[in-house]
């Protein structure tokens, strides 16, 4: 095809065997199976793949080769850094026979990296997930803050201290990037902003405060947006819902909350609010006919993968923000959406902020007197009840809202009686 570009992405593993064990690295094995194929923004893409290597003249080889090319590169480096033990200073990073005393000769050292990369004229973007041994840290966090650990090159991604204990799971940041790359940006063109792939990431992974972060440099259109072939224009039709309330006391709810419905277009009936909140009976989600997006949301949170649905939710929101405004019913959807995914994470503190931000706005939207306004209170405060030692915290602004709505009186009640009787409970025992 005349014209088509081609691009190159570069999977470097810098593990070494002793830090190994006896499984590989889960984030390669992650990254590998995420057909890395689709990250670029690019007609074809070439991967290639280091998982095991020990010269870093071969590895060299390797980036030079693939910084030669003219189209978008994505190098993307997992593993362990170290300084070596004498004259050290420089961050290298490990290969497959890496020690603290070995690495000077038998690690890349991270400006070679750089270096190579920092001469192309295409889109290039060099992201990393990786960790410092102990030796290592001071030298690889004073880089970064100095400005000298990107070498000039566009570096996006994170650096931990090394754990203590073997890998048991894909790296987070890695795991909620490529959840961030799945979702995509709907409704942008064919790249999407690495920099908001980024902050999305690390929005999505909880990291430890000991974690640094780099983003340095405008990498370019080097990551493809699957959302644009694989995710069709959400459309969300608005009115009012009636809800059925079940008749379930608030404090002892037996049904948890499901996902929130979309608004659709129908006719609301009158359903009388009980004295206290009930758990609102569980509703299947409309979603748009072609491609499922809500479902597919719900579909990983169910699964376990609660950072790619919070992702993909993360996405959609961002859509209807830019194309209907804040206060709009199709951004209000997926702060509800997010409500639910929070509480399918087990996340109820957080759940419970989401869906009083959800009923703020449909009091905003629809009154007090409005099913769904009602609704959504309820599911606040079902996820506060599970909130444990977040209750305190959270009560006031669920307490505001019951005494805006009617039939709260009695909600309301029960949120002050919990309120008493934490205020009133012994300190517990120490030993």
């Amino acid at each position: 095809m005349s014209g088509a570009v081609r691009g190159r992405v570069l999977l470097l593993d810098g593990t070494p065997d002793r830090c190994r064990g006896a499984v590989p690295s889960l984030t390669v094995h992650a990254l590998a199976g995420a057909d890395p194929c689709r990250f670029l923004a690019a007609d074809s893409v070439d991967v290639v793949q280091l998982p095991s290597v020990a010269s870093p003249q071969s590895v060299l080889a390797y980036v030079q080769h693939a910084a030669a090319a003219p189209g978008p590169l994505l190098v993307w480096v997992t593993g362990r850094l170290m300084v070596p033990a004498r004259r050290g200073g420089e961050p290298h990073l490990a290969l497959r026979e890496s020690t603290p005393g070995t690495v000077r000769y038998t690690g890349l050292p991270w400006s070679w990296l750089t270096r190579t990369l920092r001469g192309r004229t295409g889109p290039t973007l060099l992201l990393t997930d990786t960790e410092a041994d102990a030796a290592a840290w001071p030298h690889v966090t004073a880089a970064v803050r100095a400005g000298h650990f990107d070498g000039g090159v566009p570096v996006h991604g994170v650096i931990a201290p090394a754990a203590t204990a073997p890998q048991t799971e894909a790296g987070g940041y890695t795991s909620a990037f490529l959840a961030a790359l799945r979702a995509g940006e709907p409704g942008a063109g064919p790249a999407v902003d690495a920099t908001l792939m980024h902050e999305r990431a690390l929005a999505q992974a909880g990291l430890g405060g000991d974690v640094i972060a780099v983003c340095h440099g405008a990498p370019g259109p080097v990551l493809a947006n699957q959302a644009r072939h694989t995710r069709p224009a959400l459309v969300v039709t608005t009115g009012p819902v009636p809800v059925a309330a079940a008749p379930l006391p608030v404090t002892v709810p037996t049904v948890p909350v499901t996902a929130p419905r979309p608004p659709r277009a129908t006719a609301a009936t009158s359903v009388p609010a009980p004295a206290t909140a009930t758990a609102p009976a569980p509703a299947a989600p409309v979603v748009p006919s072609q491609g499922d997006v809500l479902e597919d949301v719900l579909a990983a949170a169910r699964a376990g993968r609660h950072n790619e649905a919070a992702a993909m939710a993360a996405a959609w929101e961002q859509q209807a923000l830019r194309r209907h405004g804040p206060a709009s019913p199709e951004a209000g959807l997926w702060t509800e959406v997010r409500a639910d995914l929070a509480r399918l994470a087990g996340d109820h503190a957080r759940a419970a902020e989401l869906w009083m931000t959800a009923a703020h706005a449909r009091l905003a939207r629809s009154g007090p007197a409005d099913e769904e306004t009602l609704a959504a209170v309820k599911r606040a405060h079902y996820c506060w009840q599970h909130s444990q030692d977040q209750a305190p915290r959270l009560a006031p602004a669920l307490l505001d809202l019951w005494e805006q709505v009617p039939g709260g009186a009695g909600a309301a009640d029960h949120i002050r009686a919990r309120l008493n009787s934490c205020q009133d409970a012994p300190p517990a025992a120490t030993r």
